[in-house]
């Protein structure tokens, strides 16, 4: 993906959308995206397309949902670490469907059911709406760097970036409760207690620093 940080920077939370079909040509590009971070995360996400149901239900407009016939279904074999995992591919999927002009918000409880075949052993994580918006989104409100990091002016550029990555993620109704510690090359990150779709955001999170920090330069702890 291109311009990582500029797709960071451009990408918000789109509820309402446009009464307009994904083309098949961008359908085969995120499909086959997919594909490859499903073996990458040992993951079942799977994109629904052409599907208005899910999210007419009442809970849907409760959470002022709009002309959405598509979304993403995270699934996976349930282990201690899927929801961490489910909130890193689900976030790279998010990203590269904004990089083709498309627009998506995470969404935990406020849907219908998904018709994704969920296996034996499985579990529906969380469900991601995907389409054209009616806009692009408002920027939300965010914290400092010295809220969510011990980021000093000392820093190397790399954590600097991550830490503004991350701080671009989009966490459940906005909470942004981490916090990562740089030390030497080693950076740890952890989540709040208290709190919804803790691990889930974790997971988004720390692919945002990822993907701005480059691999290269940290270890995780």
């Amino acid at each position: 993906m291109n311009n990582i940080m500029e797709l960071m920077r451009s990408r918000h939370s789109v509820r309402q959308y446009l009464d307009k079909p994904i083309p098949e040509e961008i359908r085969k590009q995120l499909n086959e995206y997919c594909e490859e971070l499903n073996k990458q995360g040992n993951l079942n996400i799977q994109i629904i397309y052409d599907e208005p149901e899910c999210f007419n239900s009442r809970m849907a407009h409760y959470g002022h949902f709009e002309n959405c016939s598509n979304y993403i279904a995270v699934i996976g074999r349930k282990a201690a670490d899927l929801d961490e995992r489910s909130g890193y591919y689900g976030e790279m999927l998010v990203l590269k469907a904004q990089e083709l002009g498309l627009n998506t918000c995470w969404v935990a409880l406020t849907h219908g059911k998904s018709k994704a075949i969920i296996n034996s052993g499985e579990a529906e994580v969380i469900l991601i709406s995907l389409g054209y918006g009616r806009t692009q989104g408002t920027a939300h409100k965010s914290k400092a760097p010295s809220d969510v990091s011990n980021l000093t002016s000392e820093s190397p550029q790399w954590f600097k970036d991550g830490i503004e990555a991350a701080l671009l993620a989009p966490t459940a109704v906005n909470q942004q409760k981490f916090r990562f510690t740089l030390d030497g090359n080693k950076v740890t990150v952890r989540h709040s207690m208290l709190g919804t779709c803790l691990a889930i955001d974790l997971g988004i999170v720390k692919c945002h620093f990822e993907l701005a920090a480059g691999k290269e330069n940290f270890e995780w702890v």
